[in-house]
């Protein structure tokens, strides 16, 4: 054979198998989809809510007007330090000081009278028993009066005057009775005019009280918005009363949040917590839940769903109070704050990105190639279809990854536990080093079982601003 027939062999022969190699990379390249992929692994998890608030001291007091009047002292200013007891506002007492001297007079003279009804009513006893005794003799004087008139050794007119004498006695008696039950009365009423007296003097020492404010436990003045000589007013139906200053302990220092009521489900008493404050930027502080609101607050009024008499369907957050544990010594109340609780935490759980879980419905896991068959063997049958109200049957998601398996993604349903900020623990359905598929977002959406893929975890080109 001429040499030139062997090159043209050959050459058909290279060009053959060079379109069969093409065909094939072609086929195989038709269906490859790039994704970017990570592994499952051990990890240490930490669930955490997050809630904005302020923060608040755990005890403060706002003082208000108790009475009607002109401040005429104020011993404070904001930021001093006062103890238990000390004075803090002084308010005019002018004729509340006067009406506690009346009555102070007036509970004298209420004793006064009860000392001279005491003295009477002696007196009156006094004379009932010699009334008693005067009645014993002129009764015994009598009978010895009518023994001798019956034997006719007194005269008639004697006897008579016997008579008359035991007959007054007794008349006398009688009078003497009802002087002693007078001056009971009299006693009686004494007293009671005392108790009057009383009970007006305690209600003026109550008024003239009230126009002096002392420091009701040790702080701090956190707030004074009254001057001397502003007047204050008591607070009455619908109408909030002047509020002189505020009085804060500031031992025990709270951020005080409103959590979303998705979120309240999971934060109980004890609960671990760190603290940011817009005012103090680059550090926390540690804290602990030590109290969880059992009321929802409208989020978009603030007030609490107990007091509206109509439901609604607007959002709504729970009241949380995390007590901080290493406070700095400048803080303020009112301070904005960020309060981050860790809800649960897992040691060496098997993790995987949060982004690489996916839902699909039964039907969407049919294998590429395989529209006309059955369900990938991942994706169960049983439980997959319920039927709606209208009798119609609706599919339901069945929560997975896709596994990287032989370069082809296969689905395979999962678990999960606790979510951290990136990473979520699987509780079932993966094994330690399994390949998942983490992106990108497009592709996790349509990406089908058995589908070729490529992987590429390469980080994305930045686009070149200086080019033209």
């Amino acid at each position: 054979m001429k040499t030139w027939k062997k090159v043209a062999i050959g050459a058909g022969i290279v060009i053959v198998l060079l379109a069969i190699m093409g065909f094939t990379v072609h086929q195989s390249h038709k269906n490859l989809v790039t994704v970017q992929t990570g592994k499952a692994a051990r990890l240490d998890l930490a669930s955490v809510v997050s809630a904005s608030g302020e923060i608040k001291p755990k005890t403060y007091v706002n003082i208000g007007a108790n009475a009607f009047g002109k401040i005429t002292h104020l011993y404070v200013k904001e930021g001093d330090r006062v103890k238990t007891g000390q004075l803090l506002a002084q308010l005019e007492n002018v004729q509340s000081s006067a009406d506690v001297n009346a009555n102070e007079a007036s509970v004298d003279v209420a004793k006064t009278d009860a000392i001279a009804s005491d003295a009477a009513l002696n007196t009156a006893l006094a004379d009932l028993n010699q009334a008693k005794a005067t009645v014993e003799r002129a009764r015994l004087d009598w009978n010895r009066s009518q023994a001798l008139y019956k034997d006719a050794l007194i005269a008639k007119q004697e006897y008579d005057t016997q008579k008359a004498t035991w007959q007054s006695a007794e008349a006398s008696l009688a009078q003497s009775e009802a002087k002693v039950a007078q001056a009971k009365a009299q006693k009686d009423s004494a007293e009671r005019h005392i108790a009057m007296a009383g009970a007006n003097l305690t209600h003026a020492s109550d008024v003239l009280q009230k126009t002096t404010y002392v420091a009701p436990f040790d702080g701090i003045i956190t707030n004074l918005p009254v001057r001397e000589g502003e007047t204050v007013v008591i607070g009455i139906q619908n109408s909030p009363g002047s509020t002189l200053m505020t009085l804060s302990n500031m031992s025990v220092i709270t951020a005080e949040v409103e959590m979303d009521e998705t979120d309240i489900v999971n934060v109980k008493l004890g609960q671990s917590a760190e603290v940011s404050i817009d005012a103090i930027p680059k550090k926390t502080f540690k804290g602990v839940v030590t109290e969880i609101g059992n009321n929802a607050i409208v989020r978009s009024t603030g007030v609490a769903t107990s007091q509206q008499n109509t439901a609604n369907q607007e959002a709504k957050d729970f009241k949380v109070v995390v007590t901080l544990t290493d406070p700095p010594s400048d803080i303020r109340p009112g301070l904005s704050t960020t309060a981050k609780v860790t809800t649960a935490t897992r040691s060496s759980a098997l993790s995987i990105p949060i982004q690489a879980l996916t839902v699909r419905r039964p039907e969407d896991l049919v294998e590429k190639g395989q529209e006309g068959g059955s369900v990938h063997a991942a994706a169960p049958q049983a439980n997959s279809d319920s039927k709606t109200e209208s009798g119609k049957k609706e599919s339901k998601e069945i929560q997975g990854v896709f596994v990287i398996r032989d370069h082809k993604a296969e689905f395979v349903p999962v678990d999960t536990g606790v979510a951290g900020t990136t990473d979520i623990e699987v509780l079932k359905g993966l094994k330690e080093g399994d390949e998942v598929v983490t992106g990108s977002y497009k592709v996790l959406r349509t990406l089908r079982p058995g589908v070729n893929v490529k992987i590429d975890n390469s980080e994305p080109k930045k686009e070149d601003e200086s080019a033209s």
